[in-house]
């Protein structure tokens, strides 16, 4: 019901920033929250950043704290995730994901049942 295009990813060198877009379309008049998620090669898929459905809202993992900012304009029906002082260790494909709530942000991947193709980031030492 919602369709999810990623872009913005490439290569960066450590300290650098990326700001990632994730362009929303189909039923995007009814209210959905937005996360992004990334795996690297022979790791586990994990949370990044979620948002709720109007903005007020905004979870972030441990690791990208302080780094990274999750936000959306859903005039534009486009989610951003800014990225600063990016590490090796955030190397990964980073995905959007939506699910449909007012409130609730969910936390796991499991929770949301669309995605995005996913798009490239890879931090240089």
């Amino acid at each position: 019901q919602v369709q999810l295009v990623e872009s913005g990813g490439g290569l960066v060198q450590a300290g650098g920033s990326l700001r990632l877009s994730c362009a929303a379309s189909g039923r995007t008049y009814t209210t959905f929250a937005m996360g992004w998620f990334r795996q690297a090669p022979g790791k586990e898929r994990e949370f990044v950043a979620g948002i709720s459905s109007s903005g007020g809202r905004t979870y972030y993992a441990d690791s990208v704290k302080g780094r990274f900012t999750i936000s959306r304009d859903n005039a534009k029906n486009t989610g951003y995730l800014q990225m600063n002082s990016l590490k090796p260790e955030d190397t990964a494909v980073y995905s959007c994901a939506a699910h449909y709530s007012a409130l609730r942000v969910g936390l796991q991947s499991g929770e949301y049942p669309y995605w995005g193709q996913g798009t490239q980031v890879t931090v240089s030492s």
